[in-house]
């Protein structure tokens, strides 16, 4: 999987935006990512997926070289349209709350054509799992342009009925774009936990990335 998320606030010139790559066996829970913050001048952040729980090594929570773990299913994430500990599941699941959806013809997406569904998702799918302080912020924006405040979905479909691309958006207080491609289906993933002595636990609910 590959996924940027791009954030720009619209007082602000600057775009943040974050990279995560890596493999992901969404049936098996496993998965290991490296997530970037680009042109930050921050070292990338390791993830590893097993089961339950996600271990996590460059986190401020801990020390250098020291994995942080937190529970996957308890995390909480600080920024609109980014999952939790950056969970591809997350946005999959945001995804399939979408309505007033349209189909938007044939594209190519990695190669290979895909049906392009366009649709939209609700505020409460929108900030699905985020800390009471973001969400705060969020209820507070919509309240402020009114409860029009659409994020739109796409979803990108190949000939075998899965899902290749899926991209989130916004545009009204913010502009939020996350963008997630799949490929290689069927590719085996290994994603070991590492040495216990190297894992340091944390509540999930702290903001413990540094990207």
């Amino acid at each position: 999987m590959a996924e940027k998320i791009e954030l720009q606030s619209t007082d602000s010139p600057t775009t943040y935006v974050f990279t995560i790559t890596g493999a992901f066996d969404l049936a098996g829970d496993t998965g290991r990512l490296t997530v970037e913050i680009e042109d930050s001048g921050i070292d990338p952040v390791e993830e590893v997926f097993v089961g339950d729980t996600v271990y996590v090594r460059g986190s401020r929570a801990v020390d250098e070289g020291k994995w942080a773990s937190a529970v996957r299913s308890d995390a909480l994430t600080r920024y609109f349209l980014r999952a939790p500990l950056n969970d591809p599941e997350h946005l999959l699941r945001q995804m399939e709350a979408m309505r007033q959806v349209s189909n938007e013809g044939t594209e190519q997406v990695n190669g290979a054509p895909a049906v392009h569904y366009r649709g939209t998702i609700d505020h409460a799918t929108a900030t699905l799992r985020m800390t009471t302080e973001t969400k705060q912020k969020m209820d507070d924006l919509r309240e402020k342009l009114g409860d029009d405040m659409p994020v739109y979905a796409d979803v990108w479909v190949d000939g075998k009925g899965r899902a290749v691309q899926a991209r989130l958006s916004y545009f009204g207080g913010m502009k939020a774009t996350a963008t997630m491609t799949l490929s290689d289906f069927g590719t085996p993933v290994s994603a070991d936990a590492p040495p216990a002595g190297q894992v340091v636990p944390v509540t999930a609910g702290e903001d413990i990335l540094l990207a």
